[in-house]
């Protein structure tokens, strides 16, 4: 493979696009996870405030929209994606579409991580008259802050995973140019390396999650 000035814009670009779509939408994508998986965990049975119908219809819809496989829900969505940006091709195409598939996930994992938090120390908050913002606000984030960042790691390169997909709609970064270069060209070498970089990415972000995953940890101090 032959690092011509063109091939190397074109990586530049598919880097820049992958990164793009990926912080992008998982940033839309926790804005909605995060409410949506606090509200799973304080309406539980067991929560702080249980509304058992509220979760159990919240809970299946959840479900169902993460039971739709991307390639298949990038498709689904294509009328609502240029209802939103204008257009089904390119980067910006490419994050409602994640957003759909990403939160869900997200709250999922928002829920799983306040779950671990030790139930002793909510019913202490209780006990001092903390009402339920309080108790969200100064017990559970604080306490379940390094599962949500690990949490956090895990969500990103998932997401990373589904902009890889969106190459075969045209979606742009990385994803598209290993398609259009390994797959319909033949040109195994531009498959790898952008393979390469995207295996790189994602060790960064893992990497970078569980250093502050360990930072924000208390108990290892």
């Amino acid at each position: 493979m032959i690092f011509s000035p063109e091939i190397i814009e074109l990586i530049k670009t598919g880097i820049w696009e992958t990164l793009f779509m990926v912080f992008a939408s998982s940033a839309i994508s926790y804005l909605i996870g995060i409410p949506l998986g606090i509200i799973l965990v304080v309406t539980d049975k067991e929560g702080i405030r249980p509304f058992p119908a509220l979760q159990q219809v919240l809970g299946i819809a959840i479900n169902l929209l993460r039971s739709i496989p991307f390639i298949i829900l990038l498709i689904m969505v294509l009328p609502l994606t240029r209802a939103i940006v204008g257009t089904a091709l390119g980067a910006k195409a490419v994050v409602p579409p994640l957003v759909i598939a990403a939160s869900p996930y997200i709250a999922r994992m928002v829920e799983s991580s306040f779950k671990e938090v030790d139930a002793g120390v909510i019913e202490a908050a209780k006990s001092m008259g903390a009402s339920t913002f309080q108790i969200i606000w100064k017990v559970l984030l604080p306490e379940a802050k390094p599962s949500l960042l690990v949490g956090a790691a895990i969500s990103i390169t998932t997401i990373l995973g589904y902009s890889a997909m969106a190459g075969f709609t045209g979606g742009g970064g990385l994803g598209t140019i290993a398609i259009n270069y390994g797959y319909y060209r033949y040109q195994t070498d531009m498959m790898l390396l952008t393979v390469a970089i995207l295996v790189i990415i994602v060790q960064v972000i893992q990497e970078a999650g569980m250093r502050l995953a360990r930072v924000c940890d208390k108990r290892i101090r």
